[in-house]
């Protein structure tokens, strides 16, 4: 059997000591100089080397400084031939290296504001400093570790890297790194030399060549020959403030130059940006902010095509149907076009062919945005068919097709993701019913009653049709009564017609439907299947061009045709034998007064 043991031992911080009979450590030190103090914040091998390379003469003497101080693991972390050089010339290299982690002045924490720049000891070479919103205090990247040990001639903050001078801007570095060259002639084409050599605080996600290479030739030539498209390509690799990688954290959103957003994850202990452990370099520091270079290019949504934006969403099986029938062309370039693609989940279970004339209809001529379509408006497609625009209250539909995801905005086109296949309308409801075999007695009913001109005229209707079946479901003497009675019948269709058109993506819980007859019919969603009044329906979103057609096997009885009506409530059988009995004493009496 193992036992394990944890052991927690503490320490005063630099500059306290205990006090026998005291918790913690009460008592406080005397200030000493910067190189003790040096020692007393265990930065042991800076003092060292401040020692070798004459600095310590400065830093014990009369002055105020501020000394970021590398922690001696940062300075075992440099390449040997970089720590051999400076060790090597301590009179020169190294003093000069550590004159440049120095502030001629005493800079607290509080002073280290985000976005600033302090003048270093070394030929006043800036110093960047960023203080970010989680805490977070960076000098040229280097995190800060142990902040405000004061000593009698200025103040120590214990810092994680050894930090090196910068003098080249962003586009600087850029035109002298070999590994950078095909994004060198990528930010000159698109115009943005002057903001990469400009004052400022930026971030660059720098894709190597590399990273250029990854992408399939087609697509690499079509963005770096459209310069609305390059420049789309690159802001996306440009955050607006300078962030280094010690800030950037998981569940982080950056904002890029060109507007959108880069998601920021972990796996395992790399970062992610998209989802993706693409960042090769971290930390090169510029003037003007700094770069992490990136192995795979980040393409924005504005630089792709209709086709590249569809293959890379959730409706890939939609992208295959326009290839099939030979649609690729539009998906590719350069017309302005919204395309209607149902989601993957729609097929599952389906069968369907890629019919080119339906595939026609879901193109929409004019790049579109969902926020500013309203409700009537019509929208011509390539097949030269008008689809209308309904609005509800939780959904944005065009004709039975509903919006089910963000949209996607291309560089020629949108992607608006929908919830099915959209069928545009062919006929009047008077025309479709005509049509359709399964509703030849509600023809006849609608003609019996007079509402044929009703249902023809350019209105908004929804109408549950019932089938055959329906009308066959009743008594026949009931239904003989009902046909023979032209008043009661136009009330009883009237009934089943609301006076606006409700397609099944706008259906939620409930919704209730005002019919021409004047009571309302209830229309409700339950495990995917549409009610009306609690009966279910057969089928949905028959589009005509003036309304929406629902098939029901039920014939809809308005509630003065329902006797035992009580709102919502099923009808109570013992209040239905005490109304019958309450009837018939009622007879009886009267009878006897006569």
């Amino acid at each position: 059997m193992f036992i394990s043991y944890i052991v927690i031992a503490y320490e005063c911080c630099p500059g306290y000591e205990e006090v026998p009979g005291e918790k913690g450590c009460p008592a406080a030190l005397p200030l000493a100089n910067l190189y003790e103090t040096l020692g007393m914040v265990g930065a042991t091998t800076t003092q060292l080397y401040s020692a070798s390379s004459n600095l310590s003469a400065e830093i014990t003497g009369p002055g105020s400084y501020t000394i970021f101080a590398p922690t001696n693991e940062a300075w075992a972390s440099l390449p040997a031939e970089m720590l051999d050089s400076l060790v090597s010339n301590v009179n020169i290299e190294l003093l000069n290296a550590l004159r440049y982690h120095m502030v001629n002045r005493r800079v607290l924490t509080d002073d280290l504001k985000h976005g600033t720049s302090l003048p270093s000891m070394y030929q006043n070479i800036d110093i960047q400093i960023h203080h970010y919103p989680n805490g977070i205090v960076t000098v040229n990247c280097a995190r800060l570790l142990k902040a405000d040990h004061h000593a009698t001639n200025g103040v120590v903050h214990l810092i994680d890297k050894v930090i090196s001078t910068t003098t080249n801007s962003i586009l600087q570095i850029i035109e002298i790194e070999e590994s950078l060259e095909t994004l060198r002639a990528a930010v000159a084409a698109a115009g943005l030399n002057n903001l990469l050599d400009s004052e400022g605080q930026f971030t660059l996600l720098a894709p190597t060549n590399e990273a250029f290479e990854k992408i399939p030739q087609g697509t690499l030539n079509r963005i770096l020959g459209d310069p609305e498209a390059l420049k789309d390509l690159l802001s996306h690799h440009i955050l607006k403030t300078a962030m280094c990688a010690e800030a950037i954290i998981a569940g982080l959103s950056m904002e890029t130059l060109e507007g959108k957003t880069l998601e920021v994850g972990c796996d395992g202990d790399e970062l992610t940006l998209n989802g993706r452990p693409i960042i090769a370099n971290k930390d090169v520091i510029a003037t003007n902010g700094v770069i992490h270079f990136v192995n795979e290019l980040l393409i924005p949504d504005s630089a792709k095509t209709l086709l590249e934006l569809g293959e890379e969403s959730d409706v890939s099986t939609s992208i295959d149907l326009f290839r099939q029938a030979g649609l690729s062309s539009h998906l590719t370039g350069n017309e302005r076009l919204t395309l209607l693609a149902p989601t993957n989940s729609f097929y599952k279970d389906r069968s369907v062919s890629a019919d080119r004339n339906l595939l026609l209809d879901h193109i929409v001529k004019d790049q579109l945005s969902s926020k500013y379509l309203y409700h009537g408006q019509k929208l011509e497609t390539l097949s030269g068919k008008k689809l209308r625009v309904f609005v509800y209250r939780n959904n944005l539909c065009i004709e039975n097709a509903c919006i089910a995801a963000h949209d996607k905005r291309g560089r020629f086109g949108t992607l608006f993701t929908v919830d099915k296949i959209l069928t545009p309308p062919v006929g009047t409801v008077m025309d479709i019913l005509k049509a359709d075999d399964r509703f030849s007695t509600l023809v006849a009913a609608i003609q019996s009653a007079g509402l044929t001109e009703t249902l023809n005229r350019p209105r908004s209707f929804t109408v549950f049709a019932p089938t055959n079946e329906a009308f066959q479901a009743m008594p026949q003497g009931e239904l003989n009564k009902l046909m023979g009675n032209a008043k009661e019948l136009a009330n009883i269709l009237k009934y089943h017609i609301g006076d606006e058109i409700l397609v099944s993506g706008a259906v939620g819980a409930v919704v209730r439907l005002k019919s021409l007859q004047g009571d309302k019919l209830e229309v409700s969603t339950k495990n995917n299947v549409i009610n009306v009044n609690k009966e279910p329906v057969a089928e949905a979103d028959i589009m005509a061009t003036n309304g929406v057609i629902y098939a029901v096997n039920t014939v809809l009885q308005p509630p003065a045709f329902r006797p035992n009506e009580r709102g919502d409530e099923p009808a109570d059988p013992a209040m239905e034998i005490f109304r019958h009995a309450s009837a018939t004493s009622q007879i009886s009496q009267r009878s006897a007064r006569l």
